[in-house]
């Protein structure tokens, strides 16, 4: 079985990683997380796959065929201070859609808090379906 090609972005130890690859259909190619202990960590359990750093440069390979994201909460949640996707932290999402672009045919995966929900799901909704994509969500 052929297995789909994965970036990680926000991957942190690699969550998203790790279980997509245990399905057996996913092949992690490049993760992007800005947390030096984590790239450490990514290293060591993904041997020769390349772990970078910033996600406003990443320039992501053309064969990525899956983008997942957990991209930062905390302009979202209610615990913060809601400035929504205008804030630094959260709004990184739009470099997460800058890379689904890049690679155009990609599927995404985006995980973030429920606060979303009521701030900017339909910003991020029409994001991705400027960009070609239909959406799917579930809060649990």
């Amino acid at each position: 079985m052929r297995k789909l090609k994965l970036l990680d972005l926000f991957s942190g130890i690699g969550g998203f990683s790790l279980g997509l690859e245990r399905t057996g259909g996913f092949e992690t190619v490049a993760f992007c997380e800005i947390d030096p202990a984590c790239r450490k960590l990514l290293q060591h359990y993904w041997p020769g796959v390349p772990v970078y750093e910033d996600v406003q440069t990443i320039i992501p390979d053309q064969s990525v065929e899956m983008v997942t994201a957990g991209f930062p909460c905390q302009d979202e949640s209610v615990a913060g201070k809601r400035a929504g996707l205008a804030g630094s932290n959260s709004g990184l999402f739009w470099h997460v859609v800058r890379a689904i672009r890049m690679v155009g045919h990609a599927w995404a995966l985006l995980e973030n808090v429920a606060g979303l929900l009521t701030r900017d799901m339909g910003t991020v909704l029409g994001a991705l379906a400027e960009s070609g994509r239909d959406a799917e969500w579930n809060c649990a």
